[in-house]
């Protein structure tokens, strides 16, 4: 999506927002009115114009109840078009996330026109104004795209590029060592070192945005009992299970904001050690002194696998019996977005603007509250948070609702993941993003 589609506002690699659609925009001292200037001359893949009225169909469409994207744009009261290269956004209340949001998916500019004619088929045909062009795809097996020649900043070095996917990351990196594919997104722990040796590879390992973690349903048993989603919390040592599994990828994890956020407290977002008093304390008071057992649902991969199975014997001497469930990815996030499921280990890529990565999760009626999880306290925090433009007081209200989580416990956090990629020695001008994801307009093969 993110080569298919050109964003109003796009990252840097040091993660600074910086105008890309736009071309220039200026925001009232209250904070309640942003005014972009559109690039001109930019049209569509399907030879389409972009222009203030696109921003405004996408902006709209992506506020629509239905959107995913609704909680990320709900500030918005109005747009308004007054030429037709400028958009004016007002809103409701200030909104500090809102360029961030549009370095993302809300920020993805679609054809009206091709939305128009394919109706609920228009996934299946996405049209941008981005430097590829989508060209087919095989559902399960890869997704090829091929360049626009008429991009606005010039026509890509490359003229087609595949996804493939893999389930298995050792497979993955298999095909990238006989040359079938030249990037790899995952690198299993135990195959680090021997890229990082490798004369025929480069490996970059940076730090990432993310978080992974299991999903309770606090609406129905066991998790309904705040006292057993405590206990599991409590059990769990993060710290060796990133040594035994994720070796040098991967940071333990306690909150949503990784050590690159900019909220990010060390005493806050990273674990404390596993506390035996605490679980047999929880457990009593939770009504279960003997333990209790439940399902985990999880991908079927070999990494989800050994994640699943070190919880899995971190939790059997406290006789919490955890039933692991292994399931094709889809279905996980589909159960997960139904709450169709007891426990689900499912994380999260991370983005720029903390609110991106704890709103939507954790508000009552996010997008991708799995948990169902409806706290008021976490609610008015989360509120404050994006209404607030100083980041630092922000960090007070993130620092909050982390401690509110930590009473509540409605996920389980595990890890901080790395972005770690391994390339072909033949490919050029990979850049590694803060969110994790792939670029391929400044990249080509020797």
């Amino acid at each position: 999506m993110a080569n298919i589609y050109d964003t109003l506002f796009s990252l840097t690699p040091s993660g600074k927002i910086v105008p890309n659609l736009v071309e220039s925009y200026s925001v009232s001292k209250n904070g309640l009115v942003y005014t972009f200037q559109l690039r001109r001359g930019i049209k569509f893949q399907d030879g389409t114009p972009f222009n203030a009225d696109a921003v405004k169909f996408n902006l709209t469409r992506d506020m629509a109840p239905t959107s995913a994207r609704k909680s990320e744009l709900s500030s918005i009261a109005s747009i308004e078009t007054p030429g037709p290269y400028t958009v004016v956004i007002h809103l409701s209340h200030p909104y500090s996330p809102l360029l961030a949001v549009l370095t993302d998916r809300a920020g993805m500019m679609v054809s009206p026109a091709a939305v128009k004619k394919e109706g609920a088929n228009y996934a299946e045909h996405p049209v941008g104004t981005g430097p590829f062009m989508f060209s087919s795809r095989v559902k399960g097996d890869h997704i090829t795209l091929i360049a626009n020649p008429h991009y606005w900043k010039g026509k890509p070095k490359l003229n087609e590029v595949i996804f493939k996917i893999f389930t298995d990351p050792n497979v993955e990196i298999t095909n990238l060592e006989n040359g079938s594919i030249q990037l790899a997104d995952q690198v299993p722990a135990q195959q680090l070192p021997i890229l990082e040796k490798s004369p025929n590879f480069v490996v970059s390992n940076r730090p990432g945005l993310g978080y992974q973690g299991i999903y309770l349903n606090v609406t129905q048993p066991p998790f309904n009992n705040k006292y057993l989603r405590l206990a599991v919390d409590a059990a769990i040592n993060r710290a060796v299970l990133v040594n035994v599994a994720l070796k040098g990828e991967a940071t333990p994890a306690w909150a949503p904001f990784s050590p690159e956020s900019p909220v990010f407290d060390r005493t806050l977002d990273l674990p404390p050690a596993p506390n035996p008093g605490l679980v047999h304390k929880y457990l009593k008071e939770a009504g279960d002194p003997n333990g209790f057992s439940f399902t985990l649902q999880t991908a079927n991969n070999p990494v989800s696998t050994e994640i699943a199975q070190i919880v899995q014997s971190m939790l059997q001497p406290y006789h919490i019996q955890m039933n692991i469930q292994q399931l094709e990815f889809g279905t996980l996030l589909s159960n997960n977005t139904n709450h169709d499921f007891q426990a689900s280990a499912l994380g999260w890529s991370g983005r720029i603007d903390p609110d991106n990565n704890a709103y939507q999760f954790w508000h009552t009626g996010g997008a991708q509250n799995g948990s169902n999880f409806s706290d008021p306290t976490a609610d008015k925090l989360l509120d404050e948070a994006r209404e607030t433009l100083s980041m630092t007081q922000r960090k007070v209200y993130y620092d909050e609702f982390v401690q509110e989580l930590h009473r509540q416990a409605p996920y389980i956090f595990l890890y901080f993941p790395n972005n770690t990629y391994a390339y072909a020695k033949q490919l050029h001008g990979f850049q590694s993003y803060p969110d994790g994801v792939f670029r391929l307009y400044s990249m080509w093969l020797s």
